[in-house]
């Protein structure tokens, strides 16, 4: 039976509808709210104006930069998680996702008095205290986001892949490190790029965390969503829109790549 019928027949269903209209309204006027500002004054702004060119260059470049560390980190933690039974599973497991709940003023927070010049790791390591209040307190925050993301995608799509190939790559004499590059990898990139592309576009508005790590300051930590806040909270409004407009363009082409990329999988 359609389920176009049992929706003809259905009150239920009919009446299911009705929240769905009303959060998709929501989404469609938000952004639609956004995209209506951008006539050719705006238009002129996006482009010309030389506080937005520093933001976007500082989300592209700082995001970029945490998007490979969190590569880095995320994909060889990802795989021995997925082959490894650890001591304390579920507590690790728990402690790792705890980046993607905690609400981002708390992360900056907990981030900086990690890091400043009384923390623990400064303590150890001095000169990181003075990462704070820089671009690299940008990158931190980021990739502290971004790993959380990615680690929890790449456990998903290791664990999805059967063991089997994995076994007779060891039985075939290949190391775990040879077997991880030539056939866990190329089996698993599709996943993974969209794992990637998630915490890409997580990293590029994390904006929270940021404040907390690198403080505002324009033309030093200014990223795009930086660049809303600072402009709002000055009242130019108009460069607020034209940063919302970057991050609306940016998160768009992500969306995009993500589902043809899907599409393909």
């Amino acid at each position: 039976m359609k389920v176009s019928y049992l929706l003809n027949k259905s009150a239920s269903l009919k009446l299911a509808l009705l929240p769905l209209l009303i959060l998709l309204l929501i989404v469609l006027g938000s952004v639609l709210s956004l995209i209506t500002q951008l006539d050719m004054h705006f238009f002129k702004i996006i482009l010309t104006d030389p506080e937005l060119h520093f933001a976007l260059l500082m989300s592209l470049s700082t995001s970029l930069l945490s998007l490979i560390l969190a590569l880095c980190i995320a994909i060889p933690s990802a795989w021995v998680m997925s082959q490894v039974q650890l001591p304390f599973q579920k507590f690790i497991d728990t402690i790792l996702d705890l980046p993607m709940v905690l609400p981002p003023l708390v992360t900056g927070l907990s981030l900086l008095l990690l890091f400043n010049s009384q923390g623990i790791v400064s303590q150890l390591v001095p000169f990181i205290s003075q990462w704070i209040f820089s671009p690299i307190g940008i990158v931190i925050a980021q990739t502290y986001i971004a790993s959380s993301i990615m680690l929890r995608n790449a456990c998903g799509t290791f664990s999805a892949l059967d063991v089997g190939y994995r076994l007779a790559a060891y039985n075939l004499g290949l190391s775990p490190f040879n077997t991880l590059l030539k056939i866990e990898l190329p089996m698993c990139w599709k996943p993974l790029l969209c794992g990637a592309i998630l915490a890409w576009s997580r990293a590029i508005g994390e904006f929270g965390a940021t404040l907390m790590l690198a403080g505002a300051t324009r033309f030093k930590t200014e990223t795009l969503p930086m660049a809303v806040y600072l402009n709002i909270a000055s009242g130019d409004f108009e460069i607020a829109v034209g940063a919302s407009l970057w991050l609306l363009f940016i998160s768009a082409c992500l969306l995009f790549l993500l589902r043809t990329i899907n599409r393909n999988i």
